[in-house]
């Protein structure tokens, strides 16, 4: 995949991890960036070239009809959206009015299906491109669920699994060339998203963005960044050691 003369579309792209690739690819590409905040997306935007502000709730369906007409009519060059905007509720389910469902609810929103809508809408201006790509940034939370991210974990196993689906169903499509599907999974990153559960203990937001740099270079689909390669070993041989780690310290 290359890595310039693109047109990318970043969800979430205000902040934390969407804020550091939109500044690593506005250097040698044309970035769209989008998120709830007007104020926060303008302010990003300000301080980068080549990067754009489009203001809208990925998970409010108008919101949704209105950027994709926006970006079918504006930027019909577009050939890489970035799936990064998420939602992490910490509690546990054993927590007295945990109100799982909503947090729930929410979160398979935010994380899954909102991603599913937006992919449906735009593939059919990637598949116009002469190569062209989906990332969604899933979770190491994918592979073992962590007791304080119950709604979190599941919403990043079903966009995990839907990443696989969408990328064997692309394979097999006839159309060429074909629209590829990576997999961006960090581990604890220090961001503001993750401040809750020790954040500043992560790895920083510019290595998450490099390794995405990185995968597209070489096509690695299932990015496993910092210590999310290790964990992954660690589940192929026992998932129950895997799981007992996630959750040693809770």
């Amino acid at each position: 995949m290359k890595t310039s003369n693109n047109t990318i579309l970043i969800t979430g792209g205000g902040s934390g991890i969407g804020l550091e690739m939109a500044k690593l690819f506005s250097a040698d590409n044309q970035v769209i960036i989008t998120g709830r905040t007007a104020e926060k997306l303008e302010n990003a935007a300000a301080g980068l070239k080549n990067v754009t502000a489009i203001t809208a709730d990925i998970n409010n369906a108008a919101d949704v009809e209105k950027l994709t007409a926006d970006l079918y009519k504006n930027y019909p060059g577009l050939n890489i959206v970035i799936n990064n905007a998420g939602l992490a509720n910490y509690f546990k389910l054993t927590d007295e009015n945990a109100n799982a469902f909503e947090k729930a609810s929410e979160e398979i929103l935010t994380n899954y299906l909102s991603i599913v809508r937006l992919t449906e809408k735009l593939l059919p201006l990637l598949q116009n491109q002469s190569e062209a790509a989906f990332v969604n940034v899933s979770s190491i939370a994918a592979f073992s669920p962590g007791i304080v991210l119950p709604g979190y974990a599941v919403s990043k196993a079903a966009l995990h699994s839907y990443s696989q689906v969408l990328r064997i169903s692309l394979e097999k499509h006839e159309k060429r060339p074909v629209v590829k599907v990576f997999e961006l999974m960090p581990p604890l990153v220090n961001t503001s998203f993750s401040k809750d559960i020790g954040g500043e203990n992560g790895i920083s937001p510019e290595e998450v963005a490099m390794d995405l740099k990185k995968a597209f270079e070489t096509d690695t689909y299932e990015i496993h960044v910092g210590g999310t390669a290790e964990f992954y070993k660690l589940y192929l041989s026992s998932p129950e050691s895997a799981l007992q780690a996630m959750n040693a310290s809770r």
